[in-house]
């Protein structure tokens, strides 16, 4: 039962971020705004059409989307909701969801470099960069929940409520904020991509699905739900985890912490230069770098 709930609130949670974030770019704007579930009549209209495919692409750029939407279902599935248990759980899995990301990553790359557009390709080159440059901080936030916790399976990480104490808390404090980060450029958001424009020559993600359509285009966008909820219930997970552990308080924090912080800084930022982005991400890394120095400190009882 408890799995079973466990899976419902992490699709809860992927279909819900969306709307807080359009609610909320829409209230800071004065605006009616779009209806709470646009985005899944959206998507629902899209399962509901073919596919075109060009003539230059080859059976990779087809099974692209497939690969890249049952790696994020299968990544969902390591994440669990505070005290629930996931459906699936192993020792090390906490490696094995970064490189379902990754795969889910490399098939878009492989994808875009198939069509043969100078743009697609473009877009790739900078998803990779951006990837490699990220993943770091992924792992290093990994490696500081499991010193910490003295696991490295997300189900044992956060089996139970850890013994509340000032040196817990602002690890776990920190490392929220730090996959907070880390969302923004695996979701592909504001400072570091925009998901609305149309301007191939600024376009990092969004550019790699130019020739998709109707069924392809919703495996691509479902994805994206799920792997932006996965990242963000991590951070409700760690917040969670030092006071009230949870899955009523854990599920509610995750799709708020990135559903109004991404339509906060969406309606009041401009999105960085393409320049200024690699500096951006690896500032994220550094910040992973120094969380896990100081979790290392606090555990050793050194004072700072």
């Amino acid at each position: 039962m408890g799995i079973a709930l466990n899976t419902l609130l992490m699709l809860i949670v992927a279909v819900s971020i969306t709307g807080v974030i359009n609610r909320t770019r829409a209230l800071l704007a004065g605006r009616k705004g779009l209806p709470f579930l646009q985005h899944i009549y959206n998507a629902r209209l899209m399962l509901r059409k073919g596919a075109v495919y060009s003539t230059t692409t080859t059976a990779l750029f087809k099974i692209a989307p497939a690969v890249y939407l049952g790696a994020a279902i299968v990544a969902m599935l390591f994440i669990p909701v505070a005290d629930l248990y996931p459906l699936i759980s192993f020792e090390g899995d906490v490696i094995c969801f970064a490189y379902l990301l990754a795969l889910g990553r490399v098939a878009l790359i492989l994808a875009a470099m198939d069509t043969g557009s100078s743009f697609e390709g473009m877009g790739a080159s900078r998803e990779a960069l951006y990837g490699a440059l990220i993943e770091p901080a992924m792992m290093i936030g990994f490696a500081t929940l499991a010193m910490f916790c003295g696991y490295t399976s997300f189900a044992d990480i956060f089996a139970h409520e850890q013994s509340l104490n000032i040196h817990l808390t602002i690890v776990m404090l920190l490392t929220a904020y730090l996959f907070i980060k880390i969302t923004f450029v695996e979701s592909g958001r504001v400072p570091v991509d925009d998901p609305r424009t149309h301007l191939e020559l600024t376009m990092i993600h969004e550019v790699m699905c130019l020739d998709y359509c109707g069924v392809d285009m919703a495996m691509i966008q479902i994805a994206g739900w799920l792997k932006t909820a996965s990242l963000s219930m991590l951070a409700a997970n760690a917040i969670a985890a030092t006071g009230c552990f949870h899955w009523w308080l854990a599920t509610p924090l995750a799709i708020l912490l990135t559903g109004v912080s991404v339509g906060v800084v969406e309606s009041t930022q401009a999105r960085n230069k393409l320049l200024r982005n690699t500096t951006f991400i690896v500032t994220i890394s550094a910040l992973a770098a120094l969380i896990f120095f100081i979790g290392f400190l606090l555990q050793l009882n050194i004072n700072i």
